[in-house]
């Protein structure tokens, strides 16, 4: 019989989850950047600043962008790692791999690109100097997976940036489940066409891990050192970990 696991809110069959994760992002794909610029306000930008800017990525380096999407960290990181550098932009859902491929070389930056699982890298053992995952990990079936496998790919004394959103600190709880549950779903519809997407988004939010059990499991995964930032009251979290 199969397992489940959660889907926002709802409970299904492990093996239905990451067509059902596809769907969502198949369909919110083309107004994905319009819409986060208006449900953090712009935030998500300086998020993304801060994981790079914070990351120790240098000239040269190797970086792998899990559920890269539409490119934000990978433009980010390649002004860090210059031509001497490599980024691999990936993801799992094409149509958002197809947005962010396509506006990397509208902007006269061919990166390379392939469409893969976070939780089976198709990239050699101790191989990048720095693997970062933006707002993905959250839609990952199996996290403790996806996690052991960026260990893996990862060279000794390098590190993994996971970027994701958090728990809210509590005082702000009853407003950001109010904006989460009410606006950011009727913003889906008027702006993306797609109501039912956005509710899932604020639901799988919910039921990812906080910032001490991120940590936790980041830990049980191998990584040594990990800490974390609470960035905007622990709406977003950003850890780091190190391979050593």
């Amino acid at each position: 019989m199969d397992t489940t696991t959660h889907f926002g809110f709802k409970t299904v069959a492990e093996s239905a989850k990451a067509g059902k994760v596809a769907e969502v992002f198949h369909s919110v794909a083309q107004r994905y950047d319009v819409m986060n610029d208006l449900m953090s306000a712009g935030l998500h930008r300086a998020w993304k600043r801060f994981t790079v800017e914070t990351s120790g990525v240098r000239p040269g380096n190797r970086v792998l962008d899990v559920a890269g999407g539409t490119a934000d960290l990978t433009r980010l990181f390649l002004k860090k790692v210059g031509g001497s550098g490599q980024v691999w932009l990936t993801d799992i859902n094409s149509s958002m791999l197809s947005v962010g491929r396509d506006r990397m070389l509208d902007e006269g930056q061919a990166v390379p690109v392939a469409q893969c699982d976070g939780e089976k890298l198709p990239f050699p053992d101790n191989y990048f100097d720095c693997v970062s995952v933006a707002f993905g990990l959250r839609n990952m079936t199996h996290k403790d997976l996806a996690l052991a496998d960026m260990y893996r790919v990862l060279r000794p004394g390098a590190r993994l940036l996971v970027l994701e959103f958090s728990k809210v600190w509590k005082p702000l709880a009853p407003l950001y489940d109010a904006y989460s549950f009410k606006l950011l779903p009727f913003m889906g519809k008027l702006v993306a066409r797609d109501a039912d997407s956005y509710q899932y988004l604020a639901e799988s939010i919910r039921m990812h891990p906080g910032q001490e059990e991120l940590k936790t499991m980041m830990e049980h995964a191998g990584f040594a050192k990990v800490d974390y930032y609470n960035l905007s009251g622990g709406v977003v979290a950003l850890h780091k970990g190190y391979k050593f």
